[in-house]
């Protein structure tokens, strides 16, 4: 079993922009997983995992010109509010050690991006979204239990610049 599992998420901005909704083929979701996941290629990815394994989320474009980025992964209850029942944990964020705790119940991932630096000290370059990185340690979940997940993407600026859907989860074996 390898350690690790990339998910990653493939969206037509300009598709998804003119739409309104990553839906109607503007976001494509794989994962490079072992264990038989299922949607490969479209926005009801099912990744499979086991406890212990790392899960990282990246996004590109379509049309590398565009700007996409994850602006958040929320893992939703039973109700699909963002609660949790009992054995629905969500994904911790990095792997608890002895004196750290793991994350609150309901908290979303954080951002694992790349710290850029200028040169000599002086100012950060222009922040790119492709270098960005989502990542979590797989948790003890049910077996054969779907844990859906709220993705949301940012594309541009503006109002309408964010898309989300609900419809990715991970599974454990």
């Amino acid at each position: 079993m390898n350690p690790k599992v990339n998910i990653v998420v493939v969206v037509d901005v300009i598709g998804a922009l003119s739409d309104g909704t990553l839906r109607n083929g503007n976001l494509c979701m794989i994962d490079d997983g072992s264990l038989q996941s299922t949607g490969q290629g479209t926005p009801e990815l099912v990744t499979v995992v086991k406890p212990g394994q790392v899960v990282t989320w990246s996004a590109l474009a379509v049309d590398l010109q565009t700007p996409v980025e994850i602006k958040s992964i929320t893992f939703l209850g039973p109700d699909g509010d963002g609660g949790h029942g009992a054995g629905q944990a969500p994904l911790a964020t990095q792997a608890p050690t002895a004196t750290q705790a793991p994350p609150a119940a309901q908290a979303p991932l954080h951002q694992q991006a790349p710290v850029q630096h200028g040169q000599n000290g002086h100012a950060a370059e222009r922040h790119n979204p492709e270098l960005d990185v989502w990542s979590g340690v797989v948790p003890y979940l049910a077996p054969g239990v779907a844990h859906p997940y709220r993705l949301e993407v940012q594309m541009y600026e503006g109002e309408f610049s964010t898309l989300h859907i609900e419809s990715p989860a991970l599974m454990c074996l």
